[in-house]
């Protein structure tokens, strides 16, 4: 686990599209990239760091300024990300249990489904060191072709050998609280 402070790498490069809106004067429209890092500003939503086709690289494209296709469905900050960053220090992994599959978010209080792409655990803050406001983020890649980045308790996963076969959000959850310590 590699521990990154303010900017950092994704587990592996992801071909999508970004919003030339945030790469270009008078931008319109989605042009292809490459997505292969991450900034994290507290009290920001993630930033992604990109390459365009040019050569050039983008640091900061927020996260409602990327696409897995070239004419995604309409998309705001509070569609992408619920929580901002809490620090600039985190970790960026992708489970491999939970490498590619289906799962369900919600996201500005509707529900979306997608697939799971990797997770970012903010480390040091003062928010992660109390259980009730811990969260990793899970990076999900969106049906309607958006990014979606929520907090574990805002998405389900389908695993079709252990999950049942409805994707539906539990009820009744308790929510961590306690700190244990053997001394």
């Amino acid at each position: 686990m590699t521990r990154y402070s303010l900017v950092g790498e994704l587990p592996r490069h992801i071909y999508c599209y970004v919003d030339a809106v945030y790469t270009h004067k008078n931008g319109v429209g989605f042009i292809p990239c490459v997505w292969f890092g991450l900034v994290s500003y507290p009290g920001r939503v993630w930033g992604c760091t990109v390459m365009l086709e040019s050569g050039a690289i983008y640091r900061n494209v927020p996260v409602h300024g990327i696409a897995f296709t070239d004419s995604p469905a309409d998309w705001d900050v509070k569609d992408a990300q619920t929580w901002d960053c809490y620090g600039s220090d985190f970790t960026v992994l992708e489970y491999r249990y939970l490498s590619g599959l289906d799962c369900k978010v919600r996201a500005n209080g509707r529900e979306h489904e997608g697939s799971y792409l990797f997770s970012v655990a903010p480390i040091g803050d003062g928010f992660s060191a109390y259980p009730e406001q811990a969260k990793e983020f899970c990076f999900v890649e969106l049906v309607n072709g958006r990014l979606s980045v929520q907090p574990t308790n805002h998405v389900v996963f389908k695993e079709v050998s252990f999950t049942s076969s409805k994707l539906e959000f539990p009820f009744g959850m308790k929510r961590q609280t306690e700190i244990y310590s053997a001394e």
